[in-house]
């Protein structure tokens, strides 16, 4: 007797093991890694999400010709509009890859807290000759004024190629995280200016200018 209960209690254990195995490092209903599991060496218990996942190409080499508006006006200066108005010229006739990046961006802004707003965007080339009159006029000579408003056939508003954006805290944040978005600030007199450059989110963005009249686009 004492031979046949021994056989019977290895026998049960036996079943015991072969049908209750503990997987310690994966919950098997949903393949999660177990709370406390390592999931490779090095790694981080929550995983990062980027910002930004698609550039639009921008075209950092040539200006456009002045492109056809979707929607009529002058684009003039202080519309303090947002990136999603589509009822203000200044917005509505941005290039498109210019607006798509700019949506992605302030959608990721606004979750830390900051609102852009769009105090320039296209404008009409009457709009911006008026602009650079004043420019002679308040700064004494056209060479000192190009320093900051670009002629007609030059300017990247008039073809839908630039934005500046307001408050300091939309350009502050995007000083930080635009290159992701493939934005980036051009002239170092103008922090509140922005275009859109391809591979800016690979490579990160290009020197900037010191000021417009150092750029090749403005002598074409």
């Amino acid at each position: 007797m004492p031979i046949v209960v021994t056989l019977a209690l290895l026998a049960a254990a036996a079943v015991v093991v072969a049908v209750s195995p503990l997987d310690l490092t994966h919950d098997k209903a949903t393949h999660r890694p177990y709370p406390g599991a390592a999931v490779g060496a090095g790694a981080s218990s929550r995983a990062s999400t980027p910002r930004a996942t698609m550039v639009p190409a921008g075209r950092p080499g040539r200006l456009p010709p002045t492109r056809p508006t979707s929607l009529p006006g002058e684009g003039t200066r202080g519309d303090g509009a947002g990136v999603f108005d589509d009822g203000s010229p200044a917005v509505a006739n941005l290039d498109p890859g210019l607006l798509s990046a700019l949506r992605m961006a302030a959608t990721a802004a606004r979750d830390d807290g900051v609102e852009f707003q769009v105090n320039s965007g296209w404008r009409s080339a009457a709009y911006q000759r008026q602009l650079l009159r004043e420019a002679i006029a308040r700064y004494g000579s056209k060479h000192e004024a190009e320093r900051w408003v670009a002629t007609p056939e030059t300017s990247a508003h008039v073809s839908g190629d630039a934005v500046d954006l307001g408050p300091s805290s939309a350009a502050s944040w995007l000083s930080r995280h635009g290159a992701a978005y493939g934005l980036c600030q051009i002239y170092r007199n103008e922090p509140w200016h922005y275009e859109l450059r391809q591979g800016a989110a690979l490579n990160g963005c290009p020197a900037m200018y010191a000021d417009p009249t150092q750029d090749p686009r403005m002598h074409r």
